[in-house]
């Protein structure tokens, strides 16, 4: 990380450095002085508690009781440098948005330990820029340049959590090296070597046991996310909402997709995640015709065509990081071809079986064995595998035409609770307020030579997002067709007739 991204200690020495080719190679003293003065205070006063506030105090209680006695280290993470003095865009990571509610860069949350129990939580973060060492407006990361932030008290109102100044981090860190310390690392390599400084591990034993403790405290946090609490679901509610628009965005602009190509239809749609939201939640799948085939295609640089299948995995991002993943193949023209129906129809009968075993106390891998056996018995049933379907089912050989798994969690990240445990997880029951997509697929590659050749090129999805209620299930998606007729009527009433 650099001094620019994270300051030294407070000082007046001016923090001028001059690019090298740049214009501006030097300050007058007239000039710094000028200013350092006729500035209006811009401090907010009475801030109220940003909305997740209750939330987050809420959660950092249930990771404060889950390590009682470790120092607990949640970095927000770093620009990540592009090229020269650019940056690619920031998005806060995960679990430090998830304890905080803030979403702003080379900060962290600090939670340590009490002699009577608990932990003291202070949020380490960037203070307003100095007026008087000319950061504010000298510096490349400075007010002027990147915009206002909020000063340690507003941000102390809004997140309702004490604040310091994040250049005192790394000296309250090592003002405790008896107390055992765990970070969520990968996200700031300062942080990082800090408490690597602070264990001093010299063995390979001493390095295995420090990893599992950084560990312990990721899987702990995914853990925890899996059930999503109500503000949360409002805002996964607002992501596939919007998701919706940005689909019927899309299906508007197919005229004009045809005259470009999928980065159209890729346009199209981020223009509605930045209206609407912080930014897409993961590269957008843009794919048509044979592309379709290719489960994560985002180079999205292949023509639009009359008479393909344009498949369009997308989701809107909230400004509060949740995401929506959602997933539609629809004809360019309007219409399914006989054959296109054919294949687009086994899948959503493969998706319906598997939205039907999503309920509370079911095992999570339910609807991704409900949706395989459809899927595996219209392939038996239209030759291309051999049966008995119990065999196919055994062997996994349906995995050739549909390769990925039916679905994942859903939340802060686009595969939410990744790290979490199997046996909470992946081998675990569905709770009421947990979020996951149901998605089966069919892909019949160009190069496929056990499928008919009319079936070479044709790859559909079809993805919804799925509320796990008390008593069943909520399709948070549902106002985007899902049935072959109803995306035809849906197409209808937004392609130019």
């Amino acid at each position: 990380m650099s001094e620019q991204q994270r300051p030294q200690a407070e000082t007046d020495a001016p923090v001028f450095s001059p690019r090298k080719n740049g214009q501006a190679q030097s300050v007058s003293d007239e000039l710094a002085g000028w200013m350092r003065t006729g500035w209006a205070d811009t401090e907010m006063r009475d801030l109220e508690p940003i909305e997740q506030a209750e939330h987050t105090a809420r959660r950092r209680a249930t990771i404060s009781a889950a390590f009682p006695g470790d120092r607990l280290v949640i970095p927000s993470g770093q620009y990540l440098t592009r090229s020269n003095d650019t940056e690619y865009p920031f998005r806060a990571a995960t679990n430090y948005a998830y304890l905080t509610g803030d979403t702003t860069d080379g900060n962290c949350l600090v939670l340590t330990p009490k002699a009577d129990g608990g932990h003291d939580v202070v949020l380490y973060l960037k203070p307003r820029s100095n007026r008087d060492n000319g950061e504010f407006w000298l510096g490349g990361y400075g007010e002027l340049w990147t915009g206002r932030r909020n000063s340690l008290e507003e941000a102390a109102a809004l997140l309702g959590v004490a604040t310091a100044d994040v250049r005192t981090l790394p000296a309250a860190l090592r003002a405790d090296t008896t107390v055992t310390t765990r970070v969520v690392r990968g996200h700031d390599a300062e942080i990082d070597a800090v408490v690597d400084e602070l264990r001093a591990d010299t063995d390979e034993e001493s390095r295995a046991k420090s990893a599992k403790l950084d560990e312990d405290l990721g899987v702990a946090l995914a853990d925890h996310r899996l059930v999503k609490d109500e503000w949360e679901i409002a805002q996964l509610q607002l992501a596939v909402d919007a998701t919706t628009r940005g689909f019927g965005d899309v299906a508007k602009a197919l005229p004009q997709a045809k005259d470009t190509s999928e980065r159209y239809v890729e346009g199209t749609f981020f223009l509605r995640a930045r209206v609407e939201g912080n930014d897409v939640g993961y590269g957008t799948i843009a794919a048509s015709g044979a592309n379709a085939t290719t489960l994560h295609w985002t180079r999205n640089d292949g023509p639009v065509r009359e008479g393909d299948l344009l498949l369009l995995d997308a989701g809107v991002e909230t400004t509060t990081l949740y995401t929506a993943d959602v997933t539609r193949t629809m004809p360019v023209s309007g219409t399914f071809t006989d054959l296109q129906r054919k294949v687009y129809d086994l899948v959503y009968a493969a998706q319906e079986a598997g939205i039907a075993a999503v309920a509370p106390g079911k095992p999570f891998t339910d609807f991704h064995h409900a949706s395989q056996r459809v899927l595996a018995e219209g392939l038996v049933e239209w030759g291309l595998l051999e049966g008995p379907v119990e065999r196919v089912l055994e062997l996994g050989l349906q995995r050739r035409y549909t390769l990925h798994g039916t679905g994942h969690m859903l939340g802060l990240d686009v595969h939410d609770c990744a790290v979490s445990r199997q046996e909470t997880h992946l081998y675990g029951d569905l709770k009421p307020g947990m979020v996951l997509t149901v998605e089966p697929g069919l892909y019949f590659q160009p190069d496929d030579l056990t499928v008919p050749e009319e079936l070479r090129g044709i790859g559909v999805r079809i993805e919804d997002d799925i509320l796990v209620t008390e008593d069943g299930r909520t399709v948070m998606s549902a106002g985007l067709p899902r049935s072959s007729a109803d995306v035809e009527a849906w197409l209808a009433e937004r392609l130019p007739r």
